[in-house]
């Protein structure tokens, strides 16, 4: 197919889209399952059985270079200066396809599973109420910046042991880092994720030699216990799976909860409905994750030769699997770009977070997370209500606002 086939609503680097991407993605779908985007070159994939089958094509992967080296694979070698960034993105698990990233995940997965989270839930409910007091204390403020963001900060680093008086810089060094992971980012934007990248592996790296000669009950520790143990877990897998636990542990949940308030105010009968009613938290969470998705777009490598809806798409291609737009798929979800808090489980099978091997892993922990920052919400500020219109960050793959100020 032909860059024509994409309708001129959909461009990433235009803000009106990037405000509201979905009446794009339903003229997208309304043309075919796969349409080559030139300006990225990318094949973009829109509905969701194509991109929930995908996400567990083995024929399709995270990175290549497992089986090519770029010039095999038809691709360009990233520059030079951005290496400490690549050495750190691709040595992370999420980059990595079997058998490294078996290993890993297993290792790592310890941490994450249902018994292990459940233990966690005294200490994030609690700090979720106490950072709802404080916004409540204060008459508002900034829902991102006062209760978004420091919950899961503070969670997955109390997880590594990273200690509290070291934690202010992580947030800005995720954000720098994660630019990177935008479509075609600027010559700044690589810079500003190099420089955070070896800032932030120095970091790591002082924070493993002390647990090597002070191990703790963290994850750090655990890590290192693993590699002394014989289970060839490297000093930069290492580096690379704090890194990226700290960025995917928190990165998505703080933008899953500014999204969903924001969409909750725009939809006053349906925060109603939630007031009057706790028991609808749950299901609160799965929807308002779906119906904005944080994530709005996952990359894959074509490793062999696959073939959509009659198209095939040759090995050395890029796939761009549409979360934002398979979510809202009305193949599958009843009135898709309608919120309906009370969207039972079993209607709503939305890939928010991902599926397949790389799917996400502290997924249990984000549902804790926003499920304990919203019921602190409800209880404590029963009236809160929108301040000032937000701004939608400039962003499209990761979706979020630049604030949102609340008053009570």
């Amino acid at each position: 197919m032909a860059a024509t086939d994409i309708p001129p609503a959909f461009d990433p680097w235009d803000q009106a889209f990037v405000a509201d991407p979905y009446p794009a993605y339903a003229e997208l779908r309304a043309q075919g399952r796969v349409h080559y985007y030139e300006p990225t070159d990318q094949w973009l994939v829109p509905h969701h059985a194509d991109v929930s089958a995908l996400l567990r094509d083995r024929r399709l992967g995270r990175t290549y270079q497992h089986r090519f080296t770029h010039e095999d694979f038809g691709r360009t070698a990233p520059p030079a200066e951005h290496e400490p960034f690549h050495v750190l993105n691709d040595h992370g698990m999420l980059d990595l396809e079997p058998p490294d990233h078996t290993r890993i995940r297993r290792l790592v997965s310890k941490a994450f599973t249902p018994r292990t989270v459940e233990r966690l839930r005294p200490y994030v409910e609690r700090l979720a109420s106490e950072l709802v007091g404080q916004l409540v204390a204060a008459g508002g403020g900034d829902l991102l910046t006062d209760v978004a963001e420091p919950l899961p900060v503070a969670v997955i680093a109390e997880m590594l042991g990273i200690p509290e008086s070291q934690r202010a810089q992580l947030r800005p060094w995720s954000a720098d880092i994660c630019g990177m992971y935008e479509l075609s980012p600027s010559q700044d934007t690589a810079a500003k994720a190099v420089r955070a990248s070896v800032e932030f592996t120095e970091f790591l790296q002082e924070l493993i030699a002390v647990r090597r000669k002070e191990p703790g009950d963290d994850l750090i520790s655990g890590l290192i216990e693993a590699y002394d143990e014989g289970d060839r877990l490297t000093e930069q897998e290492m580096i690379s799976t704090c890194v990226l636990l700290l960025n995917a542990g928190h990165e998505a949940t703080v933008n899953a909860t500014v999204n969903g308030w924001w969409a909750l105010f725009r939809h006053p009968r349906q925060l109603a409905a939630l007031r009057a009613d706790r028991g609808l938290v749950g299901t609160a969470v799965e929807e308002l994750m779906r119906y904005d998705t944080p994530l709005q777009l996952f990359e894959r490598w074509v490793l062999d030769e696959i073939e959509v809806d009659g198209t095939v798409i040759p090995r050395g291609s890029e796939v761009a699997l549409l979360f934002g737009s398979a979510n809202h798929d009305p193949a599958v979800f009843d009135r898709p770009e309608e919120l309906d808090l009370s969207r039972a489980a079993a209607e709503n099978p939305h890939i928010s977070f991902s599926a397949g091997i790389h799917y996400c892993i502290g997924a249990p922990l984000a549902r804790l997370e926003l499920a304990a920052s919203m019921g602190a919400l409800l209880e404590q500020a029963p009236s809160l209500r929108l301040a000032a219109e937000p701004r939608q960050k400039p962003n499209f793959v990761i979706r979020g606002l630049e604030g949102l100020r609340v008053e009570v």
